[in-house]
């Protein structure tokens, strides 16, 4: 004789689920030769899914497909082992079921798909309006070194302060709206991090050349060429973010699972790194040959690169992981002159070794190169899987209070 089963948990069985239970108080019956069917078992336990269909019921009615319920399932802290607790092999099976039992906001998705597209008046300025901000960094970096031979003393300071405000706040622009923007908060320390990397590229070879010679003494020229090459390479990078962005939303709308989802993304995002990363020496290499500048090349494209995941990662949330990358970058570059300067301590020569052997090797450049290189590698270890995860574009595009950074 079969065992009997257990009752369906499809919404049929509301009616026997809600009825009222047998009274505690009430006698046990006695054992007999036929027990009959099992007592109706609690709704917690008959259908487990309910209840996390409750707490979770905004995001199963505006969801379009059940791979974006299970994004954010992720973003919400459901894992594999919470999905099979609710009897479902992965987040996938689970996100499907809770799509299947959830009625959906038919007439919202029904706008939205015969929603006028904005008219091209409405979209023309604001386009316009980027089109210009992004390259104006650059532009306004090269203006001020255009103008730089042909002014002295004050005057050219106030020409070095004005170019500086004026990038900066350039800079500051571009990333608060457009493809780097962000509606996620960089973590403290971020900004200072990036500008003394920036600082760096053009004052760093030259520091790291003197402190090896004995110096400082006097003063000696930035290293500009590098640093406008890195500011011209927003425009690609706006680029490879507006099609890393799109191309990842695509993929969210058409794979078949979160396995399929990461198979699909972590490819683009390495093609969109590695074309990013062809524009930036492109760019370096004219800079180079126009201010006639052949060093603190290779550094330059480390930071570049740094800088990229570094703004992908606080787009979707990881502004920690950016934070500490950045980190590292400073902190190498700090050791290292710090080394120098140390070894002119009596017995603590040897402290130097390092530093001149690597400058011997490569260069002045090679020691900021080898900071940004393991910054980047360290984050692109971080990267790959975290932006390959559904939950970070589900998460990236939800709706966050506060103004972008």
């Amino acid at each position: 004789m079969s065992s009997p089963t257990r009752p369906h948990t499809g919404t049929a069985e509301g009616g026997r689920q809600g009825s009222p239970g047998p009274d505690p108080a009430a006698p046990a019956p006695e054992p007999s030769a036929d027990p009959g069917p099992p007592p109706a078992a609690p709704a917690s336990a008959v259908d487990p899914v309910k209840s996390l269909m409750l707490i979770h019921y905004d995001l199963c009615a505006d969801a379009v497909d059940p791979l974006e319920i299970a994004a954010g399932l992720e973003a919400r802290g459901v894992t594999e082992r919470t999905a099979r607790a609710y009897r479902h092999r992965d987040v996938f099976a689970l996100a499907e079921e809770m799509y299947a039992r959830v009625p959906h906001t038919e007439d919202h998705a029904a706008a939205e798909l015969h929603a006028p597209p904005a008219t091209p008046r409405a979209r023309g300025p604001r386009a316009l309006a980027r089109l210009f901000l992004l390259p104006l960094p650059a532009v306004l970096a090269a203006a001020g070194l255009a103008a730089w031979p042909h002014t002295a003393g004050r005057p050219r300071l106030a020409l070095a302060a004005a170019t500086g405000i004026a990038v900066l706040l350039a800079l500051r622009a571009c990333l608060r709206r457009g493809p780097l923007g962000s509606r996620f908060p960089a973590a403290p320390g971020t900004v200072a991090y990036v500008l003394l990397l920036l600082a760096a590229a053009l004052y760093g070879e030259g520091l790291i050349s003197q402190a090896i010679s004995g110096g400082p003494d006097g003063s000696w020229a930035p290293r500009t060429a590098p640093l406008l090459a890195l500011l011209a390479s927003l425009v690609p990078a706006a680029a490879c973010v507006r099609a890393f962005r799109r191309g990842a939303g695509r993929r969210l709308g058409s794979s078949r699972s979160l396995d399929d989802f990461a198979a699909a993304v972590w490819p683009l995002l390495l093609a969109l790194f590695a074309l990013y990363l062809c524009t930036l020496w492109g760019l370096l290499g004219v800079s180079a040959a126009t201010l006639h500048q052949a060093t603190g090349l290779l550094s330059a494209g480390s930071l570049g690169a740094l800088l990229l995941l570094a703004r992908l990662m606080v787009q979707h949330g990881r502004a920690e992981a950016a934070r500490a990358a950045l980190l590292i970058a400073c902190a190498g570059q700090f050791l290292a002159l710090a080394s120098l300067f140390a070894s002119r301590l009596p017995g603590a020569a040897a402290l130097a070794t390092p530093v001149e052997r690597l400058t011997a090797l490569g260069g002045t450049g090679a020691v900021p190169a080898l900071a940004c290189s393991l910054a980047v590698l360290t984050l692109l270890v971080r990267t790959v899987p975290a932006l390959s995860r559904a939950s970070a574009h589900a998460k990236a595009a939800a709706e966050t209070p506060g103004a972008p950074r």
